[in-house]
Protein backbone atom coordinates (compact mmCIF):
# COMPACT_ATOMS: atom_id res chain seq x y z
CA UNK A 1 0.00 0.00 0.00
CA UNK A 2 1.35 3.10 -1.04
CA UNK A 3 0.76 6.38 1.19
CA UNK A 4 1.44 10.08 0.06
CA UNK A 5 0.17 13.13 -0.16
CA UNK A 6 1.37 15.78 -3.05
CA UNK A 7 1.84 19.46 -3.06
CA UNK A 8 2.14 21.87 -5.24
CA UNK A 9 5.22 23.85 -5.23
CA UNK A 10 5.76 27.28 -6.11
CA UNK A 11 9.06 28.21 -4.75
CA UNK A 12 12.06 26.49 -3.07
CA UNK A 13 13.65 28.83 -0.08
CA UNK A 14 16.89 27.14 0.74
CA UNK A 15 19.77 25.50 -2.56
CA UNK A 16 19.25 22.01 -3.91
CA UNK A 17 22.93 21.95 -4.11
CA UNK A 18 23.43 19.03 -1.22
CA UNK A 19 20.85 16.93 -1.76
CA UNK A 20 20.63 13.97 -3.58
CA UNK A 21 19.14 14.02 -7.55
CA UNK A 22 18.24 11.54 -9.42
CA UNK A 23 17.06 11.88 -12.84
CA UNK A 24 13.59 10.63 -13.84
CA UNK A 25 11.65 9.66 -16.99
CA UNK A 26 8.33 7.70 -16.62
CA UNK A 27 6.26 6.68 -19.00
CA UNK A 28 2.94 4.59 -18.73
CA UNK A 29 1.40 1.25 -20.61
CA UNK A 30 -2.00 1.69 -19.39
CA UNK A 31 -3.70 4.54 -18.20
CA UNK A 32 -6.61 2.05 -16.52
CA UNK A 33 -4.97 0.32 -15.00
CA UNK A 34 -2.62 2.00 -14.96
CA UNK A 35 0.96 0.65 -15.43
CA UNK A 36 3.97 2.63 -15.86
CA UNK A 37 7.41 1.85 -16.23
CA UNK A 38 10.39 4.44 -15.04
CA UNK A 39 13.72 5.06 -15.37
CA UNK A 40 15.70 6.60 -12.18
CA UNK A 41 19.38 7.01 -13.39
CA UNK A 42 20.32 3.58 -14.37
CA UNK A 43 17.43 1.45 -12.53
CA UNK A 44 14.19 0.48 -14.14
CA UNK A 45 11.12 -0.50 -12.41
CA UNK A 46 7.57 -1.29 -13.54
CA UNK A 47 4.68 -0.30 -11.33
CA UNK A 48 1.39 -1.21 -11.28
CA UNK A 49 -0.78 1.26 -9.34
CA UNK A 50 -4.24 0.58 -7.95
CA UNK A 51 -7.41 3.69 -7.63
CA UNK A 52 -7.43 5.95 -5.59
CA UNK A 53 -5.77 9.29 -3.85
CA UNK A 54 -3.70 9.47 -0.58
CA UNK A 55 -3.94 5.70 -0.25
CA UNK A 56 -3.41 3.05 -3.04
CA UNK A 57 -2.09 -0.78 -3.47
CA UNK A 58 1.28 -0.65 -5.44
CA UNK A 59 3.25 -3.33 -6.63
CA UNK A 60 6.67 -2.43 -7.89
CA UNK A 61 9.67 -4.51 -9.72
CA UNK A 62 12.63 -3.90 -10.72
CA UNK A 63 13.70 -4.71 -14.63
CA UNK A 64 16.48 -4.70 -16.70
CA UNK A 65 17.18 -1.72 -19.45
CA UNK A 66 16.57 -4.27 -22.13
CA UNK A 67 13.08 -5.32 -20.52
CA UNK A 68 12.52 -1.19 -20.18
CA UNK A 69 13.81 -0.79 -23.98
CA UNK A 70 11.10 -3.17 -24.97
CA UNK A 71 7.90 -1.69 -22.86
CA UNK A 72 9.23 1.71 -23.76
CA UNK A 73 7.55 0.82 -27.68
CA UNK A 74 4.04 -0.20 -26.22
CA UNK A 75 3.54 3.33 -24.38
CA UNK A 76 0.83 5.41 -24.25
CA UNK A 77 0.89 9.84 -23.57
CA UNK A 78 4.16 11.46 -23.29
CA UNK A 79 7.04 10.84 -21.26
CA UNK A 80 7.31 12.25 -17.65
CA UNK A 81 10.71 13.81 -17.10
CA UNK A 82 11.57 15.09 -13.68
CA UNK A 83 14.93 15.86 -12.01
CA UNK A 84 13.90 14.56 -8.19
CA UNK A 85 15.78 16.06 -5.03
CA UNK A 86 15.47 14.09 -1.89
CA UNK A 87 14.75 16.65 0.73
CA UNK A 88 14.54 15.49 5.13
CA UNK A 89 12.18 17.58 7.05
CA UNK A 90 11.56 18.01 10.45
CA UNK A 91 8.77 15.32 11.08
CA UNK A 92 11.47 12.60 10.22
CA UNK A 93 10.18 11.98 6.77
CA UNK A 94 11.56 12.38 3.26
CA UNK A 95 10.27 14.53 1.10
CA UNK A 96 10.70 14.21 -3.00
CA UNK A 97 11.09 17.12 -4.79
CA UNK A 98 10.16 17.01 -8.34
CA UNK A 99 11.21 19.56 -11.04
CA UNK A 100 9.30 18.77 -14.32
CA UNK A 101 11.09 18.90 -17.74
CA UNK A 102 10.04 19.27 -21.07
CA UNK A 103 6.85 20.21 -21.64
CA UNK A 104 6.39 20.17 -17.99
CA UNK A 105 8.74 22.94 -17.04
CA UNK A 106 8.36 25.00 -14.35
CA UNK A 107 6.30 22.65 -12.71
CA UNK A 108 6.98 21.70 -9.08
CA UNK A 109 5.81 19.09 -6.93
CA UNK A 110 6.40 17.50 -3.36
CA UNK A 111 5.51 14.05 -2.25
CA UNK A 112 5.43 12.33 1.31
CA UNK A 113 5.26 8.86 1.79
CA UNK A 114 3.63 7.67 5.30
CA UNK A 115 3.18 4.33 7.04
CA UNK A 116 -0.12 4.52 8.16
CA UNK A 117 -2.85 6.70 6.85
CA UNK A 118 -3.04 8.04 10.51
CA UNK A 119 0.40 9.71 10.05
CA UNK A 120 -0.73 11.62 6.41
CA UNK A 121 -3.44 12.88 8.57
CA UNK A 122 -1.40 14.32 11.07
CA UNK A 123 1.28 15.82 8.91
CA UNK A 124 1.50 19.49 8.84
CA UNK A 125 3.51 20.50 5.69
CA UNK A 126 6.48 23.01 6.13
CA UNK A 127 5.08 26.19 4.14
CA UNK A 128 7.52 25.97 1.39
CA UNK A 129 5.12 22.41 0.15
CA UNK A 130 2.73 24.41 -0.87
CA UNK A 131 -0.81 23.55 -1.75
CA UNK A 132 -2.02 20.36 -0.94
CA UNK A 133 -3.26 18.46 -4.44
CA UNK A 134 -3.56 15.24 -3.05
CA UNK A 135 -7.03 14.39 -4.41
CA UNK A 136 -6.58 16.89 -7.52
CA UNK A 137 -6.61 14.40 -10.68
CA UNK A 138 -4.81 16.97 -12.76
CA UNK A 139 -1.88 17.02 -10.81
CA UNK A 140 -1.34 13.13 -11.31
CA UNK A 141 1.41 11.77 -13.30
CA UNK A 142 -0.94 9.82 -15.13
CA UNK A 143 -2.78 13.39 -16.00
CA UNK A 144 0.32 14.88 -16.59
CA UNK A 145 1.39 12.49 -19.22
CA UNK A 146 -1.82 13.05 -20.99
CA UNK A 147 -2.97 15.91 -20.77
CA UNK A 148 0.49 18.19 -19.93
CA UNK A 149 0.22 20.77 -17.38
CA UNK A 150 -2.99 21.58 -15.68
CA UNK A 151 -4.22 25.06 -16.39
CA UNK A 152 -3.61 27.55 -13.76
CA UNK A 153 -0.12 26.15 -14.11
CA UNK A 154 0.36 26.75 -17.59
Amino acid sequence: MEIEKKYLTKEIPFSLDNFLCKQMIQAYISFQPTIRIRKSQEQYFLTVKGKGHVAREEFEIEINQQEFDCLLKKTEGNFVRKRRYYIPVESGYMAELDLYEGELEGLMTTEVEFPTLEEAGAFVAPSWFGKDISFEMGYKNTALSLYGKPREES
